[in-house]
Parts: C-alpha cells; sequence; structure tokens
C-alpha cells in the first residue's frame, strides 16, 4: 500500500511539472506596449531586428484576454505562429476567424487586417514581417461590434 502512495506522489509531481513546463513561454514576454495602436494590455519583445543581412523581423507579442490591435497593414506581408491561447484574426471585408495553438497566419502584402485575444482567452504570437518594404501603417481602431461580430 505504502508503494502505491509512493508511486501516486511521484507521478503526480511528474505530471504537474509538465504542465507547468507545456505552458512556460520559451521567450520572455517584453515589455508592455503603451495603448497607442491598441485596446487592452499587450506585451512585446523585438527578439530579432531586421538588419542588411536579414532584411525581416521577428516580435513575440502576448495579449491579455480582449486585447486587441487596430487596423493595419503590413507592405511586405505579415506571418503570425500562433504559440499560446486562442484568438482572433480578420481581414477586411472577410468573416473574423478564431485561431489557436499551433496555426499559422499568411497576410498578404496591403491587406488590412487586425489580430488579438478573444474575451476568454490571451493570445500570444510570434510575427514576422520583411521589412524592405516598409513599417506597419496603422488605421483605425477595431470598434467593439466588429469585435464582438456583432456587425
Amino acid at each position: 500500500m505504502k508503494q502505491i502512495l509512493y508511486f501516486i506522489l511521484l507521478l503526480s509531481s511528474i505530471l504537474s511539472t509538465e504542465v507547468v513546463a507545456q505552458n512556460a513561454s520559451i521567450f520572455p514576454k517584453g515589455e508592455k506596449s503603451p495603448n497607442v495602436h491598441h485596446v487592452g494590455n499587450v506585451w512585446l519583445n523585438e527578439l530579432s531586428a531586421p538588419d542588411s543581412t536579414f532584411n525581416y523581423g521577428i516580435a513575440v507579442a502576448t495579449m491579455e484576454r480582449g486585447a486587441r490591435l487596430y487596423w493595419h497593414k503590413h507592405p511586405g506581408g505579415q506571418i503570425l505562429l500562433i504559440t499560446d491561447g486562442i484568438g482572433y484574426y480578420q481581414e477586411r471585408g472577410k468573416p473574423k476567424q478564431t485561431v489557436r495553438k499551433g496555426e499559422v497566419i499568411k497576410c498578404q502584402p496591403d491587406v488590412e487586417h487586425w489580430h488579438g485575444a478573444t474575451s476568454n482567452s490571451g493570445v500570444t504570437y510570434l510575427a514576422t514581417s520583411p521589412a524592405q518594404k516598409g513599417r506597419t501603417i496603422w488605421l483605425e481602431k477595431v470598434t467593439d461590434e466588429e469585435y464582438s461580430g456583432s456587425k
């Protein structure tokens, strides 16, 4: 009986360690961004800035529940790699999509879009964009109706 109890305690310890390890981020959360082009709390960590050899940047963004970026576009396009949580992605004139950990979003150059966390879950993603054609062009705020899908 004692051996079974020790085995159960050992097994639960191993399983709880694995759950914690799976939820830990590979990259630091970064700095909290000022609410200039987004609603809610967003942290940004620029992992690799573009330079003369690599003309694309890579950043990790962490968004709390309900946080979302304004409408925007990227002259060179953008790729989002969802690493944790559940979020939204929407291109202008198209239905809003729910995105989850493990999904890849490819946004074509100059396509107006927004992305953010759902009201029930935060979301974290890696973002990469080629820099040679210019930086993000920010547009208007995503309305509450657009976010909630009631429009």
